[in-house]
């Protein structure tokens, strides 16, 4: 099957976050030279890898502009083509050389100041630069595949639609709309504004994807179209290489989580820790819990038995979570939180899954985690915010081997039935392709 020209909209092929994960593993095996990313400054790294992809546009002072007087606190990003293996990836900045002083005050301060106000909204416009469109026409593609997360990317994706009038695939990743008119100056209005702007978009668009089946099921209800779920795939022989296979338990078993700890997060780790310290009470074990994040929680030096591990590389995963005794997957159960990862799936959702370790899911029932993982018996799962529930089930994993393998060999086949990349990707190629044999009105 020839693969088409595909430009990629505001998310660069990454593998340290969910939807450049996901990214990556759909568009994997496609020929380098069909496609091309444009992306603004803040999201690009010098560290992305150009074996997948390696023609980027960055989005900066040409065609992202700030509203005075914050044009004058915003930082500067150069625009144009960006190409990893030559010195124009020198015009990337680099995380490390961000002032972490500046950065924490803007997630404290600015951007809570911006939301509330509905500033975040308008603030900043990106736009077609003469560059821009100049690199648009050379790389000339045939379907345009589009991410989004805020009303500027929003227009910008009508925008880039209305100039290039190709036919075009968008993908949801987060039921971010969910979040808009919550709170803040002006709520209603925005939501209603945002709402109608992002129909626009979908009614542009040929061909809607999800992320999950209920997501699928959500959106055809709320906005009349019909979205394909597209979860991360995932390539069964590199997660088969550290796959657990002996379900006996370690002298001191270890529950493993990873990823990325936010407020609501912080306080559901801090839940599974209390929990497991009741059952190392009961039970007179230690059993570990092992935090591996970016950073430690401030909380864990209370418990003796949590300990926080750095991020590995992405190829040493399967030994990681197939060398662990038990894989935790919490939510955060504040609703504004459950508002916007309701119809979510987690990336790792399907790597553990793979993995051969059993899974506990601690998350809020009416999520599409849980639907799935209860639909099909994957995991075991806890829905309420409850140390003496959390801790019954862990305690249950710890003393029957074969609850734990059954869940775990369930796991397996479900991810080689539903998310292995050979089946996933070919099909999400067909899609792709066939988009491009539609014809813009």
């Amino acid at each position: 099957m020839a693969l088409p020209r595909v430009l990629i909209l505001n998310q660069p092929f990454v593998s340290d976050t969910g939807g450049g994960i996901t990214l990556s593993n759909l568009f994997a095996g496609w020929d380098t030279d069909k496609l091309a990313v444009a992306c603004s400054g803040y999201i690009m790294t010098p560290d992305i890898d150009p074996k997948v992809c390696n023609n980027y546009y960055q989005l900066g002072g040409e065609e992202r502009k700030w509203v005075f007087p914050f044009n004058l606190l915003s930082r500067k990003y150069l625009s144009g083509q960006v190409k990893f293996t030559d010195r124009s990836k020198d015009n990337v900045v680099a995380e490390a050389s961000k002032s972490k002083t500046r950065v924490g005050f803007i997630m404290k301060y600015f951007n809570p100041f911006l939301e509330y106000s509905g500033l975040v909204h308008f603030i900043t416009k990106t736009s077609l630069s003469a560059q821009f469109r100049k690199w648009l026409d050379d790389y000339n593609p045939d379907v345009v595949y589009a991410q989004c997360s805020s009303r500027e990317s929003i227009l910008f994706c009508i925008a880039v639609n209305k100039y290039l009038n190709k036919p075009s695939v968008f993908h949801m990743m987060d039921d971010w709309p969910s979040l808009i008119g919550v709170k803040g100056f002006m709520s209603t209005y925005w939501k209603n504004k945002i709402d109608k702007e992002f129909r626009i978009l979908l009614d542009d668009t040929h061909v809607h994807l999800g992320i999950s089946d209920y997501m699928a099921q959500e959106y055809k209800n709320r906005y009349g179209k019909e979205f394909i779920p597209f979860h991360n795939p995932i390539d069964l022989k590199f997660w088969q290489s550290g796959q657990k296979k002996n379900y006996k338990l370690s002298e001191n078993p270890t529950i493993l989580y990873a990823g990325r700890i936010g407020l609501g997060i912080d306080n559901s780790l801090m839940t599974i820790a209390e929990a497991i310290k009741t059952v190392n009470t009961e039970l007179q074990l230690t059993i570990k819990f092992a935090i591996q994040a970016q950073a430690s929680p401030a909380w864990i030096k209370e418990y003796e038995f949590v300990k926080h591990r750095e991020f590995v590389p992405y190829e040493e995963l399967p030994h990681e979570f197939g060398s662990a005794d038990f894989l935790i997957l919490p939510y955060d159960f504040s609703p504004s939180s459950i508002a916007y990862i309701k119809y979510s799936m987690p990336t790792k959702a399907s790597e553990y899954m793979a993995s051969g370790t059993p899974i506990l899911i601690y998350a809020p029932e009416y999520t599409a985690l849980v639907q799935y993982a209860k639909r099909n018996h994957w995991a075991t799962i806890v829905e309420n915010e409850n140390v003496r529930v959390l801790a019954d089930e862990i305690r249950k994993l710890v003393t029957d081997q074969q609850f734990r393998q059954s869940l775990a060999e369930t796991a397996k086949k479900q991810a080689e039935e539903r998310h292995d990349s050979q089946v996933v990707t070919l099909e999400f190629q067909k899609i792709i392709a066939n988009a491009t044999k539609i014809q813009r009105q």
